[in-house]
């Protein structure tokens, strides 16, 4: 049990032999020490939860693992359309918008000698899409700029160790992955080609009534 320091410590015998009061600290931590080591541990995930003789509360990772909240992003991946290509069309908004600089971008073309739907009416699509997770600051941005919601952090895991940096560089194929995603805006749903609709020509700024 704690005393009353002495305010002068010069004249306080037992504060200038200092150890009793060395003894005191050892004795508190071996009462501690022997409590957590034979004491039942309790193993509930939130450790500001936990109750019993063991004080630890330290996670005994990986055997356990804290529960992540509702709102954690987690890694990227790239969605796919129902043919399995990423929905993405390399606009770079998600590249522009990134304020880590992480994204990295290569447009290509479709040929225009391809048949599909998606082909015929989406110019660009990404040859190279590559996301360093170590530069990433988990801001979630990508996923708000995107127009074609092909990019998302609905994963709910971390990036796991690696061995090297280049393992924390994902591109395509590790990217894309969740099942395929289709909106009823997609453009290869609405028209059949790039070609324009035909409509009634009128010239612009008609007043109201004209024909």
């Amino acid at each position: 049990m704690a005393y009353d320091a002495s305010r002068n410590p010069s004249q306080d015998v037992r504060e200038r032999i200092y150890l009793p009061e060395l003894l005191r600290g050892l004795a508190v931590t071996t009462r501690h020490f022997l409590r957590n080591l034979f004491g039942q541990r309790d193993t509930n995930a939130s450790v500001l939860n936990r109750k019993g003789r063991s004080l630890v509360t330290t996670v005994q990772y990986p055997e356990e693992r804290v529960a992540y909240p509702p709102g954690y992003r987690g890694l990227h991946r790239l969605v796919p359309r129902e043919d399995g290509k990423p929905r993405c069309v390399a606009c770079y908004m998600c590249a522009t918008v990134c304020p880590a600089q992480c994204i990295y971008i290569e447009a290509g073309e479709y040929d225009p000698a391809d048949s599909s739907a998606a082909s015929r009416v989406i110019e660009k699509f990404p040859t190279t899409f590559v996301i360093d997770e170590l530069r990433c600051i988990v801001c979630g941005l990508c996923v708000e700029a995107c127009p074609k919601d092909a990019i998302r952090m609905d994963t709910a895991t971390h990036a796991p160790s690696e061995y090297t940096r280049q393992g924390f560089v994902y591109d395509i194929p590790k990217l894309l992955n969740g099942p395929p995603v289709s909106h009823s805006s997609d453009p290869w749903k609405r028209r059949e080609s790039s070609e324009a609709p035909e409509h009634q020509a009128l010239e612009p700024h008609t007043r109201i009534g004209e024909t």
